[in-house]
């Protein structure tokens, strides 16, 4: 359900997507099964699970230069959404068009394998991100994200050994080195120390800057200000509203309030 859309401006085009969960709360061991479809054929046959409606009815457009902050309270099918755009969950119903690469960024250590050393995970997660690049450019940008992280003598020191905030910083520095046609950010300010944290900002807010659209997920109203100018608010799995920053951000409060 996911394909190329037609318009050059438009980066992402979501229609009437639904996405429908199937829920069986009853965790039986295999003779309890066997025990009930013996007495009860026809009602353990035609009984219907419950369902959980993730997404109902949700449509939405991103053009060139947009960057859309995502806001909703846990649960409400924010990044239930973006892992439909990105094309890592099948819909039941609703059609997604994509112009262009699709760069979703859902945790920063995606990819990581804590033995190995930051220059490796480097090596790796860049690998992950950037697989259209040549071998040339790929070890020149590593080598800028490396410097740029300022871990120095600790990027041949495994992974595991990190602070939490070595960790992320090794890991937004790659994630964040390269443009794409529409990036999609979840919470990745998440963990990133106070130190690094205004120089990791900076490069963050470049990079959405550069890329064609964003959909930047966050509960932050600070960070929602700072890289957007428009703001989509999810609540019971719908769209509730479409809008100005200031305006989101009020009716995402009014609802957590």
């Amino acid at each position: 359900m996911t394909s190329t859309t037609t318009s050059e401006n438009t980066i992402l085009s979501v229609n009437n997507l639904n996405l429908v969960y199937k829920l069986d709360y009853y965790h039986q061991t295999l003779r309890d099964k066997f025990v009930k479809l013996v007495t009860s054929p026809i009602e353990t046959l035609t009984s219907s699970k419950d369902s959980l409606h993730v997404l109902k009815n949700l449509s939405l457009d991103l053009k060139k230069g947009d960057r859309v902050g995502l806001m909703g309270v846990n649960g409400a099918g924010k990044t239930t959404l973006a892992r439909c755009i990105s094309g890592m969950l099948v819909p039941q119903s609703g059609e997604v068009k994509v112009n262009g690469i699709v760069r979703p960024i859902f945790s920063t250590n995606i990819g990581v394998i804590p033995e190995l050393t930051g220059r490796e995970n480097a090596f790796l997660l860049a690998n992950l991100l950037y697989p259209d690049e040549s071998k040339t450019e790929l070890e020149v940008l590593i080598e800028d994200a490396l410097d740029f992280s300022e871990l120095d003598g600790f990027l041949d020191t495994p992974f595991l050994h990190y602070s939490k905030g070595m960790q992320t910083r090794l890991c937004l520095s790659i994630i964040s080195a390269k443009a794409c046609d529409l990036l999609i950010l979840d919470e990745v300010f998440d963990g990133a120390d106070e130190f690094f944290q205004k120089k990791i900002t900076a490069r963050v807010l470049k990079l959405i800057e550069e890329s064609g659209a964003v959909l930047f997920i966050s509960h932050s109203p600070d960070q929602i200000r700072q890289a957007c100018n428009r703001v989509l608010v999810l609540n019971n799995s719908e769209l509730v509203f479409d809008g100005s920053v200031e305006s989101g951000i009020e009716a995402y409060q009014s609802m957590i309030r």
